[in-house]
């Protein structure tokens, strides 16, 4: 379904994984690319360098899956990176600056499988960096709930439960907490 052929050569394309925090985005990127590995394809994996929760190179899952990845400063340093990649998995795509949009667009209309997973709200419910861009721009969309830790619903929004000061502060469910509509007005977040 993903990786369509034209005169034996790959379409390239851009997939995009969202959805709150512990909605298994993470996991799905893993997924899509071991899926890929399988199939004999050319593929790497990148993440913000900033993002070092779990470890400094690999893309670790909530659920402590992981692969190997390779951290960037920068959307740009991916390109170089990338060359002879027939696959291309990033991880926490809304930590990126604004080239990230440029840097998928180019890898796609080159043939290259873009998978990127990301955070498409902050926690105070508004669009999250380049994410609504890139939703805009994908070929295919998959949006992930993960269950609301107050009713055990469906979860669409990530609450800080810290009084926080600045956008992005990395955490986990000592910070955040997945929670449906209904409970995330409730509690004003």
């Amino acid at each position: 379904m993903f990786i369509e052929q034209q005169n034996g050569k790959n379409k390239g394309s851009i997939e995009v994984v969202c959805g709150s925090m512990f909605s298994g985005k993470t996991e799905e990127l893993i997924r899509r690319i071991e899926r890929a590995r399988f199939a004999k394809l050319k593929t790497k994996i990148f993440k913000p360098k900033v993002d070092t929760r779990y470890h400094e190179t690999k893309v670790v899952s909530h659920s402590s899956t992981s692969i190997d990845s390779i951290p960037v400063e920068s959307a740009k340093s991916i390109l170089t990176l990338a060359n002879n990649t027939q696959v291309v998995g990033i991880d926490e795509a809304q930590f990126f600056d604004e080239g990230i949009i440029e840097v998928c667009e180019f890898l796609a209309d080159r043939g290259t499988r873009v998978i990127i997973a990301g955070l498409n709200l902050d926690s105070d419910g508004n669009p999250f960096g380049s994410m609504p861009t890139l939703l805009s721009k994908a070929d295919f969309i998959t949006k992930l709930h993960a269950i609301c830790v107050e009713c055990g619903d469906l979860a669409q929004f990530t609450s800080c439960k810290d009084d926080k000061q600045q956008l992005v502060l990395l955490g986990e469910t000592d910070t955040y907490e997945p929670l449906c509509r209904m409970c995330y007005k409730k509690l004003g977040s």
